[in-house]
């Protein structure tokens, strides 16, 4: 019998990756992939990988770094100008702890529901339309638009293009895949570096330009004498800009359209407005708007009976986790709104590195799924179009008739 690896290049992988990733979690649960990295799939090992304050997040750390991505960037004649990210997301204590504590203030959870009334303002908007319309894509209408516009508010960024910029992060986002093809690695490369300059060109706009906003506070941060340099600042607006919209237009895209699969689950919500919280953390787990999460090995890691070399890459199979039935129980493969333990699902990671950001991500998707699941009881799926993504995998089109 062949000798089973986890291959998401499957032709049905992107329609639903949950049966080959039940297969990886019951037969090679800790397994070195095709690709390189080592892979878990297993909410115990998964979650403890996360927590593990041995391990690392930075690249630079890694024996496996992409020689490929070295030769494009040279083949681009962008040596000088494309560096290694150095945004919170992949750097390590003390700078991550230093660099999480500048951007924090803005996402306390006080802050963070103060946004609501807005939300809801551009949640109304967006189902407006679709309701004149008659229907239509709801991603297009509703799930992009909403934490696109929601960030680039918090952070005081100046009218721009939409679609160039979600063209540019759609991009860039795609190299946190398991596999990457060369044309996509390049594509990355040049999405990258103009997103980074698009980023400075509002930098130095919103200097002389301050207001009452993020990227004015973060332009501004000092605390004990600390400050962001010019690099960091812009690699954390760029993560706080990349990472404020994408992972939310999947949970809200994706999520609506699971709970148009799942009626009696969304009759359910509809006729319980306290279900909100709750439904959104099952639908968190149940979906997974991020399916991977990445570490590097600072020495050697033990799983059951293998052992993971030094200076590896660790993927940890988030999906996979969320629906391990040795954790949730034989009801883990369903979605069930009223879950008593579906808040410890791990869509945001753990640990040092939890998500800053889920508490907006919560409130966008109560508010828009949750006003959806009212305003549209008829609401039936006319066509979908996956974004071929392995990692934030979710939603192109769902298109709805009302």
């Amino acid at each position: 019998m062949a000798e089973l690896f986890f291959n998401p290049l499957d032709p049905s992988y992107m329609a639903d990756p949950h049966p080959h990733l039940g297969e990886m979690r019951d037969k090679m649960a800790v397994q070195q992939t095709l690709a390189g990295p080592w892979a878990l799939f297993r909410y115990d090992d998964c979650f403890r990988l996360l927590r593990d304050t041995t391990l690392s997040v930075d690249v630079l750390k890694a024996d496996e770094r992409s020689r490929d991505r070295d030769r494009l960037i040279a083949e681009l004649g962008l040596q000088d100008e494309v560096r290694e990210d150095r945004s919170m997301l992949n750097v390590d204590p003390p700078d991550h702890t230093r660099l999480r504590r500048l951007v924090s203030k803005a996402f306390t959870p006080r802050v963070i529901e103060a946004l609501r009334p807005r939300v809801q303002e551009l949640v109304d908007e967006a189902l407006d339309g679709l309701q004149t319309n008659g229907g239509g894509d709801v991603v297009d209408a509703l799930a992009f638009p909403l934490p696109f516009d929601v960030i680039s508010e918090m952070l005081g960024m100046p009218d721009a293009d939409k679609v160039l910029i979600r063209d540019w992060s759609a991009a860039v986002v795609k190299t946190l895949d398991p596999v990457l093809s060369e044309d996509d690695l390049r594509t990355a490369i040049e999405a990258s570096n103009n997103l980074r300059k698009h980023t400075k060109e509002v930098i130095e706009w919103k200097r002389s330009n301050p207001a009452d906003d993020l990227l004015t506070a973060l332009i501004n941060a000092e605390e004990d004498g600390d400050r962001l340099t010019t690099e960091e600042l812009g690699d954390q607006v760029n993560l706080l800009f990349v990472a404020g919209h994408e992972t939310t237009v999947n949970l809200i895209g994706t999520g609506i359209y699971e709970l148009l699969l799942n009626p009696e689950q969304l009759e359910a919500w509809r006729n319980d407005e306290s279900m909100t919280a709750n439904a959104v953390e099952e639908l968190l787990r149940f979906v997974s708007p991020v399916q991977f999460s990445r570490r590097v090995t600072t020495t050697e890691v033990v799983y059951g009976d293998i052992t993971i070399p030094n200076a590896s890459f660790v993927l940890a199979g988030l999906a996979s986790a969320n629906r391990d039935p040795d954790f949730w129980g034989p009801t883990a493969s369903e979605l069930d709104l009223t879950r008593a333990n579906a808040s410890q699902h791990i869509s945001f990671g753990s640990g040092a590195h939890y998500c800053l950001g889920a508490s907006l991500a919560k409130l966008e998707a109560q508010v828009a799924i949750g006003s959806f699941v009212r305003r549209f009881p008829d609401a039936a799926v006319n066509r979908i179009e996956w974004n071929g993504r392995i990692n934030l995998r979710g939603l192109d089109v769902l298109e709805v008739s009302l």
